[in-house]
């Protein structure tokens, strides 16, 4: 396994961002970049003061590393105030599961359902503290979304269908990324990958992921990370810490599912090829063993010559 630095840039603006970085197509940490009051004024007292009893829905865990695809952890309704006070503790005797429960809250639109989440419209105030960086045109615009979290806790590796940067407001963070081009090693459930615990992988039950490349970080409070969309991330907080996601469209707007308020549904395209290779695979099952294996490796092959890239 090649473990790769990803790569820092200092004092980056919008013409170094889209001149130098952007083209790259690859993650990188940016410093210096302008992000307003933020990172010196919202420390669990400032949130808890301005967000105040509004209900929010929270990932709570015993387990720090949390598992989408087996659901180790359950979804609780708390105060915001009460729950930023629990995640900043290390121990609560208020607690749903354990006293060293694990928290993390990926905030949505007032409904779920249908509001794509919207941090500026939601909180004013601390949007008035956070100046975002103008690394894209502002009509590509998709979401922005306040993350908060305990010491410890670690979500699963996943992919998102559109760029974003994560701003590091306080708190560290440690970022793993793989390539899209590692996607067959990392042994896929839809988005997310069945290897939850990647610094101790059970090779026996995944052997392939041996073959992956880690490009790693160490986010500090006022970083900047750049993840392009299809790179896989898994994002562990080292300390409580509050970041904001601000995702925007690298495509053109009609290539996604305009009834998508999540932003994780694959391209239009994507998702109509996924439902052709279904259906080949289901006549595929009309066959004997020896010819339905025969004529998937010839299709994989057909594939691979005329859909993967070269680099």
């Amino acid at each position: 396994m090649a473990k790769i630095n990803v790569c820092t840039y200092d004092n980056v603006n919008q013409d170094i961002f889209r001149s130098t970085i952007y083209p790259k197509r690859v993650p990188a940490v940016l410093k210096g970049v302008k992000i307003g009051e933020c990172k010196e004024k919202w420390d669990k007292d400032y949130l808890k003061e301005v967000i105040g009893k509004k209900q929010v829905k929270i990932h709570v865990s015993p387990n720090p590393q949390m598992d989408f695809i087996k659901k180790n952890f359950c979804y609780k309704t708390l105060p915001f105030d009460d729950f930023v006070e629990r995640a900043a503790s290390e121990n609560n005797h208020e607690c749903f599961l354990s006293e060293d429960e694990k928290y993390y809250l990926r905030l949505l639109g007032d409904d779920p359902r249908k509001d794509i989440s919207n941090f500026q419209r939601l909180f004013p105030v601390l949007s008035n503290d956070l100046e975002i960086p103008k690394f894209f045109d502002t009509d590509r615009f998709f979401s922005s979304v306040l993350r908060v979290g305990s010491a410890g806790v670690q979500l699963w590796t996943h992919y998102d269908v559109m760029d974003n940067i994560l701003i590091q407001v306080n708190g560290r963070k440690k970022v793993v990324l793989f390539s899209p081009k590692d996607a067959l090693n990392l042994y896929l459930v839809g988005d997310k990958s069945e290897v939850i615990d990647i610094e101790n992988a059970d090779y026996s039950k995944y052997p392939l992921f041996k073959n992956v490349t880690w490009y790693e970080c160490i986010l500090e409070p006022g970083d900047v990370l750049f993840i392009p969309a299809l790179w896989f991330h898994n994002v562990t907080s080292l300390d409580f810490g509050v970041a904001v996601n601000i995702f925007w469209q690298h495509l053109e707007p009609s290539a996604y599912d305009h009834k998508d308020v999540y932003g994780n549904k694959d391209p239009l395209a994507a998702t109509k090829a996924m439902q052709i290779v279904d259906r080949a695979i289901t006549a595929l099952n009309n066959l004997p063993d020896d010819y339905k294996d025969f004529y998937a490796r010839r299709i994989i092959s057909r594939i691979q010559s005329k859909a993967f890239s070269e680099s």
